[in-house]
């Protein structure tokens, strides 16, 4: 079973990072290459299974990638910069968020065989364009003038804001009741709020201290 786990890590490693090469090697999107190598190795060949290698890991690896890539990205953000782009980023994941929702909402449900629920579900999926999409992009094209910025910062954004979305519309799905879906959906915002902000700040701080203090090494 080890020996199983440690080729299946080697071969992900191995498939991104070539794929990521390659990527670079012929100036190519790199999310472009690390999707078809996915696909290739997971459904098509069948060389991996991520629910078999990893089994009750996987969604914990997930998750913890996930927030390695926000971190990275977030490390990026200058706030210099909302100064003048402030206000189309709000736009971006507020107003685009609501409109990105309802139109994939309606799409899903009149294109496909689904009911209103899981359309609504799928449309508050959907709304996340991601760090892992966009920040490759644009590294890839370069934009110029404040464009980069802008995408940069609602791909950031709108990633933690698209998961708390999709949760609550998952809980609110589940409620029997509108009082119990409205009940659940206000603790579910007010405990995300409260518990990611409290984190997040003592993080920050514990970090601030140790690099004040040189008990870490500032790269």
């Amino acid at each position: 079973m080890g020996g199983h786990l440690l080729i299946g890590i080697t071969s992900i490693l191995i498939f991104g990072i070539g794929a990521q090469w390659i990527a670079w090697r012929f100036k190519l999107p790199a999310i472009l290459l690390l999707l078809i190598s996915g696909i290739a190795a997971g459904p098509v060949l069948g060389l991996l299974d991520p629910d078999k290698l990893m089994g009750d890991l996987l969604t914990p690896f997930i998750s913890v990638s996930v927030a390695i890539i926000l971190f990275e990205g977030g490390l990026s953000l200058r706030f210099s910069e909302l100064k003048n782009i402030g206000g189309t980023i709000g736009n971006l994941v507020s107003i685009g968020v609501l409109v990105t929702w309802a139109i994939t909402g309606l799409a899903a449900f009149y294109l496909f065989p689904f009911d209103w629920e899981l359309s609504i579900l799928l449309g508050a999926i959907l709304v996340v364009t991601g760090p892992t999409v966009i920040l490759p992009l644009l590294r890839q094209v370069r934009p110029s003038g404040q464009v980069g910025s802008i995408l940069k910062w609602e791909g950031i954004i709108i990633d933690p804001i698209g998961a708390m979305l999709a949760v609550l519309v998952f809980e609110v799905i589940l409620s029997t009741s509108f009082s119990a879906a409205t009940s659940v959906a206000v603790m579910s915002i007010v405990k995300t709020i409260f518990f990611g902000t409290l984190v997040g700040l003592t993080g920050a701080a514990l970090i601030y201290f140790l690099l004040k203090r040189h008990l870490l090494p500032d790269f």
